[in-house]
């Protein structure tokens, strides 16, 4: 593979303005197609197998035309205090609103008057008027969510408070100034690294316009494909990401090659040859791992995967080719004018002479390791241990508007809501009962025999009369345990012809399905992280430590989420205004993207120090020697990392700031506390046993080449001298 990337790279250096109008090309491409496709007209949410949506189903069989999963509002009034809102003024108004919503669009399905449909407050403080869609919430159209908001606003000051909610507000969640911060932090770190603007603008250059690629598709995409609204912004976080920690990875190897006297083109064959092969791997695992995220059976999941999965591969594929082209076209100004300077008295990258070269950072920490392996491997396992152990209380659902900032409407409307008709108002069940009205008298019955429930209403057939719905009002909000226990009460106390449906019983299922789906996803991952390094290390216990360390920040990532989202510690420094359950796609989509990133650092780090270990050196020397050349590259690269996931914190919407936060404690974790200390430590206390590999699993195992020792054959360098810098990453 190494040679292979070498005379990629050196043809792309070549090729340079065919490399570089080629992908201006697809970029263009990408952004005319975003711009020409038409709007996403739908953006559904199925969970296949599960009782919720069997009741979806039947609602749509027996129930045509009724909107069973459209989307759904309510405009929500409260009467100033000492009055109410069945006086003649306040009741005027609403029936204005009324009237104004049921001629306001024709994608609605019913509009109920609140003073018919009974849903006015026993203290008759606050009324609301419930409103159903045909369609679903991202099929609405502009005009007919600016009717909502309009009728609701004309509804504002006369007399009463005034407040919309419901999903059919729901939009794209909106972009704060965080993302840019991020990448600015990102530059900052580069041009401190590289010590010139040239050098670091290439992985920022490089990773916007593999983002815009990406992101374009998407939207050129997103009505074929039914894409959801985040699956965008997942893509460009990981994009971004990936797109310049790989870009980082080569322009620093690249320039290492120059400090070794190459001349330009051949290092920028070699740095794609070599740290190319290890771009590869590496942007392989986090595919695989996004990839297998279709492994759960959730279609909105399972695209999120593939369109993340897609950036990384255009990621993978700019760092391999449009790198190397600007490289040609940067010339000696990839070099800050200070190594240029070394480099021309004869010395190293660092832009030091003589042959007493002076420790960095990376060979002082790793000689502090080695000294005292015990200390650090306790101090690191048992500080990610303690936090990890909020993660044990961890409470599984999706954000409803509880969750969104008091600054919204959708969220005063959900308080003005509990306080006027109890916290499960926000949460109603649906219950489908396929039979008579014999049945469906039944179930009532049954189900008011039940604990949990507020309000049970009376059974609704349909126009066959072989079907019914009927609505529980639960006691507790939706994302309580209390209406959990509720929801399987009412499944137990009645038949396999009553099914329970609705936003509450679908995020339990939802959540169900993701807990059965774990064990499996996580063996799929670790299992494949083994294969993956012991196939790259030639080792056993290598690959053992970086699967368990990788389950350490993991768990410890977790814990921290749950401390912060759950609990609310420290939840007002990241804007938790409301504490509540956390997402529950979020310990699946953590370790899928987590794993991904955290092998990219073990390949870095450890497959330098192996090249050393091969040639010669001892275990201990091998460690110094991996940190030496790698640590400042691995700083950097987690550094930008947790600046850009850090930056989607800012965002309004409460799913992201939790992917956020939590990729961004995992890369800190997994980073800083794995890699760099329990790794050097666990290799520091096994000696040479580290690299023991059995002779017949030697033997079987093909050579993949990514460290590169393939290439010294090819372009001639086989001399003993040559190998060892040819491997180098």
């Amino acid at each position: 593979m190494a040679t292979f990337l070498y005379k990629l790279g050196r043809s792309a250096f070549r090729r340079r303005r065919l490399v570089a109008l080629l992908w201006v090309a697809l970029l263009a491409l990408a952004g005319v197609g975003a711009a020409t496709a038409p709007a996403a007209t739908s953006s559904s949410f199925s969970i296949p197998g599960t009782e919720a949506q069997r009741a979806f189903d039947l609602l749509e069989e027996r129930f045509p035309g009724a909107g069973a999963d459209g989307a759904t509002a309510r405009v929500v009034f409260k009467a100033p205090e000492g009055q109410k809102v069945t006086d003649p003024a306040h009741k005027a108004v609403v029936e204005e609103t009324v009237a104004a919503l049921k001629s306001g669009s024709d994608q609605i399905v019913s509009v109920a008057d609140p003073y018919t449909a009974q849903a006015v407050s026993q203290d008759a403080s606050t009324a609301y008027v419930s409103v159903a869609y045909k369609v679903n919430a991202m099929e609405l159209t502009d005009a007919t969510r600016e009717a909502l908001k309009e009728a609701g606003h004309q509804a504002q000051g006369k007399g009463l408070t005034v407040e919309v909610g419901g999903d059919a507000l729901q939009t794209m969640p909106e972009t704060g100034a965080g993302e840019i911060v991020g990448v600015v932090i990102a530059g900052i770190v580069l041009v401190i690294t590289f010590g010139s603007l040239v050098a670091a603008g290439l992985p920022l250059l490089t990773a916007i316009i593999g983002v815009g690629i990406g992101v374009s598709s998407i939207t050129a995409l997103a009505n074929v494909l039914d894409l959801g609204s985040t699956t965008s912004t997942l893509a460009m976080m990981i994009g971004l990401a990936v797109g310049i920690d790989y870009a980082l990875f080569i322009v620093s190897r690249y320039r290492a090659e120059l400090a070794e006297g190459r001349d330009k083109e051949e290092a920028a064959g070699r740095a794609t040859g070599t740290a190319g092969s290890a771009v590869v791997f590496a942007g392989l695992t986090v595919v695989i791992a996004l990839v297998g995220l279709a492994v759960v059976n959730i279609p909105m999941l399972t695209k999120m995967g593939f369109a993340a999965a897609g950036t990384v591969v255009i990621a993978v594929l700019i760092a391999l080719t449009l790198i190397p082209a600007l490289l040609g076209f940067a010339g000696d100004k990839v070099v800050g004018r200070k190594q240029r300077k070394g480099t021309a008295s004869g010395a190293g990258e660092d832009g030091k002479s003589g042959k007493e070269e002076k420790p960095n950072g990376g060979t002082r920490w790793a000689r502090f390791v080695i000294r005292r392996p015990v200390l650090v491997l306790l101090v690191g396992v048992l500080g990610l241990g303690a936090i990890a152990v909020p993660a044990a209380s961890l409470e599984m659902g999706l954000p409803d508007d509880g969750v969104k900032p008091v600054s919204t409407t959708e969220r005063r409307a959900y308080d003005m809501l509990s306080d006027g008709f109890g916290p499960g108002f926000n949460g109603p069940l649906l219950v489908v009962v396929d039979g008579d009205k014999s049945a469906a008298d039944e179930t009532v019955s049954a189900i008011k025999k039940l604990e949990g429930w507020a309000a049970v209403t009376p059974a609704t057939p349909n126009k066959a009369g072989d079907a019914a719905m009927i609505t529980v009002v639960p006691k507790d909000r939706p994302s309580s345990a209390a209406t959990e226990n509720l929801v399987h009460d009412i499944r137990d106390a009645t038949g396999d012809d009553v099914l329970v449906t609705g936003a509450t019983a679908m995020n339990i299922d939802f959540s169900q399905k993701m807990n059965d789906a774990l064990v499996p996803y996580l063996a799929l991952v670790v299992g494949l992280a083994f294969l993956l390094l012991t196939l790259v290390f030639r080792s056993v216990l290598v690959p053992l430590k970086a699967a368990l360390g990788f389950l350490l920040s993991v768990v410890a990532a977790l814990g921290a989420v749950v401390a912060v989202f759950q609990w609310g510690w420290l939840g007002s420094l990241f804007g938790v205004e409301q504490t509540g359950p956390i997402m529950s796609m979020m310990p699946i989509f953590m370790v899928g993207v987590v794993f991904g990133l955290a092998m990219d650092y073990e390949v870095f780090l450890v497959t330098r120090m192996r090249e050393a270990y091969v040639h010669g050196e001892r275990p201990g020397e091998a460690i110094v020697t991996g940190f030496r050349h790698s640590a400042r590259v691995v700083t950097a690269a987690a550094v930008i990392m947790i600046a850009v996931f850090s930056g989607f914190i800012g965002m309004t919407d409460q799913m992201i700031k939790m992917i956020g936060f939590g990729l961004a404690v995992a890369v800190l974790f997994d980073a800083f506390v794995v890699r760099m200390a329990i790794v050097p430590a666990v290799l520091a206390l096994l000696g040479h046993k580290a690299w023991w590999l059995p002779k017949w699993l030697d033997r079987a195992l093909p050579n993949v080449d990514v460290e590169g020792e393939g290439l010294a054959a090819h372009v001639g360098g086989t001399g003993s001298e040559e190998k060892p810098d040819l491997v180098k990453v």
